[in-house]
């Protein structure tokens, strides 16, 4: 597979990651909205800080990063003596893997390369590398067809004329292409249903007011921007029909966890009768987790909530927290769609029946 063949299926007009000249280039998501530049990585040590860094982010998006990370040390190193290979590749599987705790994505694409590797020992380091990139394009490629066969089942859940509800950014910028939630409303969108969408900020990173309503601007799909403690209100007044959100981590008991104010989102939606979907690849279930009490919980730096672009709004020395994530119960959520179909009302059984 030629390096560029598995990024060109992305169809849709955001291309999150491509690669040019032997590196991976990622749009630079800090940056967004206000200009689109692509950040150029040619070592796993490149590609974690700019994951640690949030220069990418988004569950199916870093796993992608991931593996393309690994392809790229590989290729670096592929000259090297087999000794030096292998101990490079260590450090790039370790530093990838220290760089964000949450998203499952990441691990499950470490641990798809790492398989890939051991096929082929023991080879020549060149091989090895050829096989790593192979592999990360395959995964690319896996994703991208992932979204699409999820947008095309979850589209069948949104009914002409709603409007829907999202949380943080779970688009094409948040995977190889297409996206999750929002491809479910792409997909809608493709088969000929009017649909608006409300976008609440998703502090505070701003994840939905920096990147969810452009990318839907992008494609003209109608956008409202809301602050987060709006939703309530909306739901309230009859002003939402559905909420559909990504995720990062869904445990064996179908528990979800997701960008910080999802959990409370979900408990609106229930107490206003609104169904809560949940659009999410095979790749981001983990079966290992009995439930969403054992997911670990990033915490970021208090800086983000203190301010934002260099302006701070709260008082110097003012105690912060900052968990980027919260887990929204099982039996808040209405129906977790995935690539091989919808699964309403989750939990253990259904989720290990979909994993078989």
């Amino acid at each position: 597979m030629s390096q560029h063949s598995a990024l060109s299926t992305q169809h849709s007009r955001v291309e999150t990651l491509r690669w040019r000249g032997g590196r991976l280039e990622l749009i630079d998501q800090r940056l967004l909205p206000g200009r689109v530049e692509y950040l150029a990585c040619s070592s796993a040590a490149e590609v974690a800080r700019a994951i640690r860094e949030m220069a990418i982010r988004g569950a199916p998006a870093i796993g992608c990063a991931a593996a393309c990370g690994v392809a790229l040390e590989a290729a670096r190193l592929q000259r090297a003596p087999p000794s030096e290979f292998a101990a490079g590749l260590d450090q790039a599987f370790a530093a990838l893997a220290a760089s964000r705790p949450t998203a499952v994505n990441l691990f499950w694409a470490l641990e798809r390369m790492r398989a890939a590797l051991q096929a082929v020992e023991p080879a020549e380091p060149a091989a090895m590398a050829a096989r790593l990139l192979d592999e990360a394009h395959r995964i690319l490629a896996e994703d991208v067809a992932a979204n699409r066969a999820m947008g095309a089942n979850g589209a069948a859940l949104l009914e002409d004329g709603m409007r829907v509800l999202t949380h943080c950014n779970a688009g094409a910028l948040a995977t190889a292409g297409h996206g999750t939630a929002l491809g479910v409303i792409r997909s809608a969108v493709a088969a000929g249903k009017q649909l608006s969408v409300v976008v609440d900020e998703t502090r505070p990173f701003l994840q939905g007011a920096r990147l969810t309503a452009w990318e839907l601007a992008q494609d003209g799909i109608p956008v409202t921007l809301i602050t987060d403690g709006m939703s309530g209100h909306l739901m309230g007044r009859g002003e939402i029909d559905a909420v559909v959100v990504g995720a990062d981590r869904v445990a064996a008991n179908g528990d979800v966890a997701n960008k910080i104010g999802t959990y409370m989102i979900a408990v609106l939606a229930r107490r206003h009768g609104i169904p809560f979907y949940v659009a999410a690849p095979l790749s981001t279930i983990d079966p290992r987790l009995a439930s969403g009490d054992a997911i670990p919980i990033e915490e970021r730096e208090a800086s983000e909530v203190r301010g934002y672009g260099g302006v701070e709004w709260a008082p110097a020395g003012v105690a912060v927290r900052n968990p980027v994530f919260d887990v929204t119960p099982a039996d808040l959520v209405t129906a977790l769609i995935t690539e091989k179909g919808v699964v309403p009302a989750p939990d253990r059984g259904k989720i290990a029946a979909l994993l078989r």
